[in-house]
């Protein structure tokens, strides 16, 4: 609800007549106080345009916090005046029609410019004020013996009027003379103040050095120093200070007195502390968040020999479930829930619990015995997820996977066991979550390797560091070269030749199989156009075909065909030379969307492989929808073949499959062949062509073309 129909305007005057009745009773100014909101009415005006930016002008805020100082508000009160004025009612009059909550974030970040603005002002003045007193003081013992009494009113006028408080006391501390300013800022008397030694100021707080340095400075071996210091006031609470000591000397030299200047600075040090607290706590669970555990983390990892830790790194399983079909505001109460549930877990010494942020929570223990600790504390955690949270009139059930990390202390730094406990939960959550694992040091290196591996993927296909060596696809009738499978390594700089079970799902995963599949399928046709030429020069058996593996994400490419039909039109090689090979999983429970490519592709003359065939459990009948022409039996059925006798079973299933596909009118290729009994059972069982080690290994093109021609001139 707004202040009036008077316009904005008549809203920002009333504005400024509130700030200026609130703050005017503790400015120090000769003005009238409606001189004096007439001075802060373009502050106020200022702070209006501020609230309505379209952007954030932190230094805008901080110009009108100094504004204050040069307008003589030098008061702690008058601060807090103001901040409380802009806080109740900067967006209730300056503010635009509509949602408050924006306007009210930005005037909470505008109090916090205008203090520190306000802050940095008033210490720039205070500095000014302490070395005019210093250079006062300094000039009033040198000149004590020519102008005693000139130099006692000077001083007396700086030490009366000045906004910092300002104490004299003899070197064997008695306090001999205080200031207005030192009486306000202890809130005692005169008479009280000037009772005290400065011995009786003992704080807990105080630096080690301090009362050292004081020693030095009564006993003439230092001129000043200088240092925070926090003082107990009478009424319990508690004064910090600039605090800056030094010696005066007689006209001989001799120490005599001591001078203190202090600078209030408890509002500055609160807002510092909340300011601190906002920065290192979680706005919506109130724990630590990232930044805070990695202070704690990393002094306990620099502790000394014989202490160890323990961490526990937890992931909710199905959180993004939460949040889609129930809300962010659910998803947020449900992570606070969890929060106060994991708060309970670490009430040890030594513990604590953080938010890194999402629904990611770190434990943390420290001690010389973590071993036992860190896995209790795993307990309670996973203990403590087990009872459902009620949200919205919901029981959801809470599952978690949890990494955890223990060892000695300085073995390793904080982002290094941060990784650790990382990848250690993402192995419980892909071991299917709600549970906990240990870290292990040759999983993280595994799990590191694969990392380098997925991020040097792309680079690695624009520098050419991909090969494709070639396996012979031989026929068992004749025992021919009838063409070869395309099998593509990559050749890593530090990890040397990888095969591509190193390699495809991590390109699978991340989408580049896409166009590190479309170039092995260009270098292999470009190969096969090679070996019909060379091969068509000698002789003129039948020309050699080319299988190339197809992954699951390259079925499903809408530029499959395209690309397909554009390579070998580039490279001059008909259909019938390439043969596609698609996994038998891939194609369980494959839609017609998905089948059409294939189906397209078989009736242009491509030739479709199912490979890996006997391993995807699928429906034997689900071969009449398949556009395939070649079944490639899976190894396992045919290792019991590479001794004498064979195993019968495995012969039965072989022979079945091998029948059951030629009703089909479907090829049948074996893989894995290593012996020549082994092939020779093949051979007999009908089997039509077949590939392994006994044949040949996956090597250079030219071999290919070698076999292939020893092959045809016999």
């Amino acid at each position: 609800m707004r202040a009036g129909p008077d316009g904005p305007e008549g809203r920002l005057r009333r504005f400024t007549t509130i700030w200026s009745r609130a703050v005017y009773p503790v400015t120090s100014t000769s003005l009238t106080r409606a001189e004096f909101e007439e001075e802060l009415l373009p502050l106020a005006r200022r702070l209006s345009e501020l609230l309505r930016a379209r952007g954030f002008d932190a230094d805008g805020a901080k110009r009108v916090g100094a504004a204050l100082v040069g307008a003589h508000c030098t008061d702690p009160e008058a601060l807090a005046r103001t901040l409380d004025c802009v806080d109740a009612y900067l967006v209730l009059y300056c503010a635009e029609d509509g949602p408050q909550d924006q306007p009210r974030m930005r005037s909470s970040r505008l109090q916090h410019a205008m203090a520190a603005g306000y802050a940095e002002a008033l210490r720039e003045r205070t500095l000014t004020e302490q070395e005019s007193i210093a250079q006062a003081a300094l000039q009033a013992q040198g000149l004590v013996a020519q102008a005693l009494h000139a130099s006692e009113a000077r001083f007396r006028a700086v030490f009366e009027g000045a906004a910092i408080g300002i104490g004299i006391a003899d070197l064997e501390g008695n306090v001999l003379q205080v200031n207005e300013a030192l009486l306000r800022m202890f809130g005692q008397s005169d008479h009280a103040l000037r009772g005290r030694r400065v011995q009786d100021w003992v704080h807990p707080e105080d630096a080690p050095q301090t009362w050292k340095l004081y020693d030095e400075l009564v006993r003439g071996e230092r001129e000043h120093y200088h240092l925070e210091k926090a003082f107990n006031r009478p009424d319990g609470t508690v004064l910090w200070t600039n605090l800056t000591v030094s010696l005066l000397r007689d006209a001989d030299g001799a120490p005599q007195y001591q001078l203190a200047l202090m600078e209030d600075t408890t509002e500055r040090r609160l807002l510092n502390l909340r300011l601190r607290y906002e920065a290192t706590h979680d706005a919506l669970t109130g724990l630590p968040n990232r930044t805070l555990f990695f202070e704690r983390l990393e002094k306990v990892l620099a502790a000394g020999e014989g202490q160890r830790f323990g961490l526990c790194y937890l992931d909710l399983d199905g959180f993004k479930t939460v949040n889609d079909s129930l809300g962010h505001a659910a998803g947020d109460r449900l992570l606070v829930e969890v929060a106060d549930r994991l708060q309970s877990c670490a009430t040890a010494p030594g513990e604590m619990v953080a938010r890194l942020g999402g629904d990611e929570f770190v434990a943390l223990t420290t001690g010389p015995g973590t071993e036992r600790a860190v896995d209790e504390l795993a307990e309670r955690i996973m203990s403590a997820l087990i009872t459902p949270i009620s949200i919205d009139g919901r029981d959801l059930m809470v599952r978690g996977s949890l990494g955890i990390v223990e060892g000695p202390a300085g073995e390793r730094t904080a982002a290094e066991v941060l990784r650790s406990a990382d990848i250690t939960m993402y192995r419980a959550k892909s071991a299917g979550g709600n549970r906990s694992e240990l870290a292990d040091p040759e999983a993280d290196a595994r799990a590191i390797t694969r990392h380098g591996l997925t991020t040097a993927l792309p680079t690695a296909l624009e520098r050419g560091e991909f090969f494709i060596e070639y396996q012979p696809l031989v026929h068992l009738g004749d025992g021919s070269v009838r063409g070869a499978e395309a099998l593509v390594r990559w050749l890593h700089p530090q990890h040397g030749v990888l095969g591509p079970d190193r390699f495809i799902p991590l390109a699978e995963h991340t989408g580049l199989i896409v166009p590190l599949g479309r170039w092995v399928l260009e270098e292999s046709i470009r190969q096969a156009r090679a070996w019909r030429e060379r091969h068509g020069e000698e002789t003129a058996p039948d020309p050699l075909r080319i299988n190339v593996n197809l992954s699951p994400c390259q079925l499903s490419h809408p530029g499959l065909v395209q690309d397909t039909v554009d390579i070998l039109e580039r490279a001059g090689v008909a259909p019938e030379a390439l043969c596609l090979e698609v996994t038998e999983s891939a194609l369980i429970g494959a839609d017609d969307d998905l089948l059409k490519p294939l189906h397209r592709l078989a009736e242009m003359g491509v030739d479709i492989a199912l490979d890996d065939f006997g391993t995807g459990y699928s429906n034997l009948a689900n071969l009449r929808r398949l556009p395939v022409s070649i079944l490639k039996l899976d190894r396992s059925f045919t290792q019991g073949m590479q001794q004498f006798p064979a195993d019968p079973v495995d012969l039965k299933i072989v022979e079945g499959i091998v029948t059951l596909a030629h009703s089909l009118d479907l090829a049948v290729t074996v893989e894995g062949v290593e012996t020549g009994a082994q092939a020779e059972q093949l051979r007999m069982l009908g089997c039509d062509t077949a590939q392994g080690w006994y044949y040949a290994r996956p090597g250079p093109p030219e071999r290919l073309h070698d076999l292939a021609l020893v092959d045809a001139t016999g």
